[in-house]
């Protein structure tokens, strides 16, 4: 369900002019690998047209927010293009959307060993402007915040830091960072992944808080860490003022005996991307008739890359619950469950089931493309189930790719199996009659 429009005060606009976004990019993205070969996980393609990032940046671009470094270590040249390709502010305004990749300075020659490590290494560029807020978000979720709401509520307790908190079940918390709170929202205790029923017990949410929120049931709920910190300009100065390198695992927990730390209560889908299987079913889960993530918001959408495609031509396709982005052809293909990212050819008499096909970032006979290569694309009578088809991929004719009696996790020759999900990464050549 879209949120609806928040009517902007003096003082948001003075609140968010003063605040500097800082996106996490993360950091190898091992557990998205193979979608993490060759680009940074902020880049990994997203529900035909995105990529992740730009999930994090279009809640920053909606809630007023114009001014967002994004911090990645590895193969960040593709996110670097797609930032630069996308957000592209007037020269009247002081907006701008950068990455700060880790580099050798005369301080150090440590890649980002955290979070926290990650920012303190670049408090140089963030303390040059008068930012007075620095907004910490993380890169691999998929969520719609408004931000304002955070720092209005940060403003009003007269907090150091404000963390984001996702109300989670007993079986769900024992996975998250939890946090218990007074009265006033102020948080009072931190557990990383409790699993002591006693412990849970005592960091259980209080029903009046739980009612707030507008959930029904008497199920216990507990307040889990998003990884979505506000932290004040001095405070944060302060709490990087030592070699602690996480911010959930070290500064949170410290903070909160020495400093106004309060909650700010999320009730609303959030889902964290960054492994193979959320992954792959957050994507499958937006070709529902109603998804739980909407991309058809007209108020709030999300930005991405404007690119110069047609309109997708299906040549008497059957299709149920699939997401078909620009560019596509399609030929008497059967496609269930499934998204279809750009550019993206299918054949006569090929099946495509419960699976994501990124697409392709050219088309056959592009200038600049190898023309001894095999295009991109999906031939004749395939058979494809369970599976993510990275971008770029040629796949034959009377190819069958499928988990089905295999291992939950395998490296092939030009292929891999992680969650049970068979992934071809990109730029892969999957010859005829090949079976997977």
């Amino acid at each position: 369900m879209s949120m609806k429009r928040v009517v902007e005060t003096e003082a948001d606009t003075l609140l968010r002019r003063s605040t500097l976004a800082i996106v996490m990019g993360g950091g190898a993205g091992t557990r998205l690998f193979p979608l993490t070969k060759d680009r940074a996980k902020p880049a990994v393609p997203l529900a035909g047209k995105y990529r992740i990032v730009d999930l994090p940046i279009s809640n920053c671009i909606n809630s007023g927010l114009r001014q967002v470094y994004v911090l990645t270590q590895f193969n960040s040249a593709s996110l670097n293009r797609h930032l630069n390709r996308t957000y592209r502010f007037d020269q009247f305004t002081r907006g701008f959307v950068e990455v700060l990749a880790a580099q050798q300075t005369p301080e150090g020659e440590r890649w980002y060993q955290g979070t926290a490590d990650a920012v303190r290494q670049n408090m140089r560029y963030f303390l040059e402007g008068d930012h007075e807020h620095f907004l910490i978000l993380s890169g691999d979720q998929l969520y719609r915040m408004d931000f304002r709401k955070v720092m209005r509520q940060h403003i009003a307790n007269d907090a150091d830091i404000t963390i984001a908190t996702l109300p989670v079940n007993e079986r769900d918390a024992t996975g998250f960072g939890i946090m218990h709170s007074d009265d006033t929202g102020r948080i009072t205790e931190f557990v990383e992944k409790p699993k002591d029923p006693e412990v849970l017990a005592k960091l259980r949410m209080s029903g009046d808080i739980v009612k707030s929120l507008g959930i029904e049931g008497d199920e216990p709920r507990y307040q889990a860490s998003m990884g979505i910190y506000l932290f004040n300009r001095k405070v944060l100065e302060e709490c990087l003022d030592n070699t602690h390198n996480d911010f959930g695992k070290n500064i949170i927990p410290a903070a909160i005996s020495e400093r106004r730390v309060h909650a700010y209560n999320f009730h609303g889908y959030w889902e964290d991307i960054g492994t193979i299987r959320s992954f792959f079913q957050a994507n499958l889960d937006l070709c529902q008739t109603v998804p739980p993530f909407d991309f058809f918001d007209s108020i709030e959408p999300i930005f991405t890359h404007s690119r110069a495609l047609p309109a997708s031509k299906l040549n008497g396709a059957t299709v149920r619950q699939a997401l078909i982005a620009d560019g596509c052809i399609i030929t008497d293909a059967h496609l269930e469950n499934a998204v279809i990212g750009v550019r993206s050819r299918i054949e006569t008499g090929t099946t495509i089931r419960k699976c994501i096909i990124m697409g392709a970032d050219f088309y056959a006979g592009a200038r600049g493309t190898d023309p001894e290569r095999p295009p991109p694309g999906i031939g004749r009578n395939c058979r494809i189930e369970r599976a993510i088809i990275d971008k770029n991929v040629h796949i034959g004719d009377n190819v069958v790719i499928t988990p089905e009696g295999k291992p939950d996790h395998f490296d092939g020759p030009n292929w891999y199996i992680r969650d049970g999900i068979v992934c071809v990464p990109k730029d892969a050549v999957i010859p005829d009659g090949t079976w997977v």
